[in-house]
C-alpha cells in the first residue's frame, strides 16, 4: 500500500512530516508532570514500536521509567523481549500504570517502584530490588532528570540547583555503583546527557552543567568498566516533546514554539529516540563503549 506522496505507508508513517508541530497551545503543569496531561499527547511508541527480539531474555531498570524517553524506552525493551523495573516518583503514578500495563501486554514481567532517587538509601534499594525482582540485572538506564528554568543565576537557588544535582548526577553515581554487584560481563549502561552538555542555554545553568558531568561520567565509567566487559554509553537528545517541558522545564513562551529551530521544524517524540537505546544494549553494539549519540533534528550538535 502506498500512501498520496508515493511512498509505502510505512514509511509514510515515519516521515518527518508524521509529528505534531509548533506552534502548541501554552501549557503549565506541576512538577514533575504527566504526559497524559499534555497536549498534544506525547508518542512513546504505545502504538507503532514492533520489536524483533534484540533484548530476549534481558533484565533492565528504567529511572524515570513513567513517561518521555524513559517511558519509549520501556516500551521498547519490553516488546524486544527484556522483563523491566521502572522507577518514577510516586506523583507520577497515572502515567507509570500505563506503563506496566504495556509492558505486560508484550508479554514480559514488569514491575513498579516508586521512590525519590535524591536519597542514597533509595538508590540503593531500588537497585536490590529490582534484581530480586527480575532475578538478575544486564541493562542499567540512568535517565530520570530534573529539569526546572531560571532566568538568572540570581534566581537559582542552592535549594534547587541541589535538587537538580541529586537528581541528574548522584542518583547515576549511587544507583550505577550499587548496579555494579548485580551486573555482569556482557551487561550494558545506557546514560541520558543532552545536547545542552554541549550547547548551554542560558535559563538551564544548573541543568547543562549536570548534563556535561553525564557525558565525563560515562566516558570515564567506560574505560574503568571496559575489562570487566560492561560496556557504557549515553544518548544526548536535542528538544523532546516530554513532560519536562511543560512543569518549569521552560518558559510558556519556549513551549509555544518548542522545537520550531530544529532544522526538521519540530520537537522529536520519545517513540523516535527509543531505538537508539535499543541498538546500545544489544549484542549488535558489544564494540562501542564510551560514545554519547546525539538525536537533535538536524542541528548536529554532535
Amino acid at each position: 500500500m502506498t500512501s498520496k506522496n508515493g511512498l509505502p505507508a510505512s514509511l509514510n508513517q515515519t516521515n518527518s512530516d508524521a509529528y505534531p508541530v509548533p506552534p502548541f497551545e501554552r501549557q503549565k503543569q506541576p512538577f514533575p508532570g504527566l504526559a497524559s496531561k499534555m497536549n498534544p499527547r506525547p508518542d512513546h511508541g504505545e502504538t507503532s514500536y514492533k520489536g524483533s527480539g534484540r533484548l530476549a531474555g534481558r533484565k533492565a531498570l528504567i529511572t524515570g521509567g513513567d513517561s518521555g524517553i524513559g517511558r519509549a524506552v520501556a516500551i521498547a525493551y519490553a516488546r524486544e523481549g527484556a522483563d523491566v523495573v521502572i522507577n518514577y516518583l510516586p506523583e507520577e503514578e497515572e502515567d507509570a500504570q500505563e506503563v506496566i500495563k504495556l509492558i505486560k501486554e508484550a508479554g514480559r514481567k514488569a514491575v513498579a517502584i516508586p521512590g525519590d532517587i535524591r536519597e542514597e538509601s533509595f538508590c540503593q534499594n531500588l537497585v536490590k530490588q529490582a534484581a530480586e525482582q527480575l532475578g538478575g540485572l544486564d541493562i542499567l538506564v540512568n535517565n530520570a532528570g530534573r529539569q526546572q528554568y531560571h532566568e538568572s543565576i540570581k534566581d537559582l537557588s542552592t535549594e534547587d540547583f541541589d535538587a537538580t544535582f541529586k537528581t541528574n548526577v548522584y542518583a547515576m553515581f549511587w544507583i550505577t555503583k550499587a548496579a555494579l554487584d548485580h551486573l555482569p560481563r556482557g551487561a550494558t549502561i545506557v546514560n541520558t546527557t543532552s545536547v545542552q552538555a554541549y550547547q548551554p542555554s542560558d535559563i538551564l545553568l544548573d541543568y547543562s552543567q549536570t548534563k556535561a558531568a553525564i557525558v565525563a561520567f560515562t566516558k570515564s565509567l567506560a574505560k574503568q568498566l571496559g575489562p570487566q566487559g560492561i560496556r557504557v554509553n549515553a544518548v544526548a537528545p536535542g528538544p523532546y516533546w516530554t513532560a519536562l517541558q511543560c512543569c518549569g522545564g521552560q518558559p510558556q513562551e519556549k513551549v509555544e514554539q518548542f522545537g520550531a529551530t530544529a532544522p526538521l521544524g519540530r520537537p522529536g517524540q520519545p517513540a523516535e529516540i527509543a531505538p537508539l537505546y535499543v541498538t546500545l544494549a544489544s549484542q549488535e553494539s558489544t564494540y562501542t563503549s564510551g560514545q554519547v549519540w546525539c538525536s537533535d533534528g538536524g542541528t548536529g550538535t554532535l
